[in-house]
């Protein structure tokens, strides 16, 4: 079994920035195995079903976004979850262009408040991750109201078409190696 999780902060005010690019991967990965992420329990919204026959748990914390450790500590003591072999998270990096995305096996928190209560909760930074770019933000620009800014008109359509990629990645950690993934998915896109 493994936990997905989409990393976002809830409620309309958030919806489509890019802090919530965690949450738009999801939406896409649960319309595509038809999981239905709506139930409210662990402080998350969390559907249950199946990517190539493999359970899953789909996981979208609504402790906003600092404390998403909270919920999936609870998520991963629930279903007995090894996180270092069975939690995968997808959530922004200001370090990738938008349209950009890395996979990894694990790693520091690199500044992203999300990934490090998740650190934090967890004891361990070894757990699989779908990191999708962002872009950095501007100069002058201050960090909190950048990543909670909206996409331009066009990095959004750039954005959908990555949330499906991202989505296709996460859904591939769960069916093969983490490895191949990686060399699958961490090449830089063109333009």
């Amino acid at each position: 079994m493994y936990v997905i999780a989409g990393l976002g902060n809830p409620g309309r005010k958030y919806a489509k920035t890019r802090h919530n690019v965690g949450f738009d991967t999801l939406d896409v990965l649960a319309d595509r195995y038809r999981i239905d992420v709506s139930a409210e329990k662990f402080k998350a919204l969390v559907g249950t079903g199946a990517i190539e026959g493999q359970k899953v748990i789909l996981v979208k914390p609504q402790t906003f976004m600092n404390l998403s450790g909270d919920s999936l500590r609870m998520v991963c003591d629930f279903y007995k979850i090894d996180p270092e072999e069975e939690l995968i998270v997808i959530y922004d990096d200001i370090s990738l262009e938008p349209g950009q995305i890395r996979v990894r096996k694990k790693g520091s928190a690199g500044g992203h408040n999300g990934v490090k209560s998740i650190i934090s909760q967890l004891g361990t930074q070894v757990f699989k991750r779908v990191k999708v770019g962002i872009g950095e933000k501007p100069e002058g620009y201050d960090l909190a109201d950048y990543v909670l800014g909206h996409f331009s008109f066009s990095d959004r359509i750039l954005m959908e078409e990555t949330f499906d990629r991202a989505a296709r990645a996460a859904a591939d950690l769960v069916t093969r190696p983490a490895e191949e993934v990686m060399n699958e998915y961490n090449r830089k896109q063109s333009e």
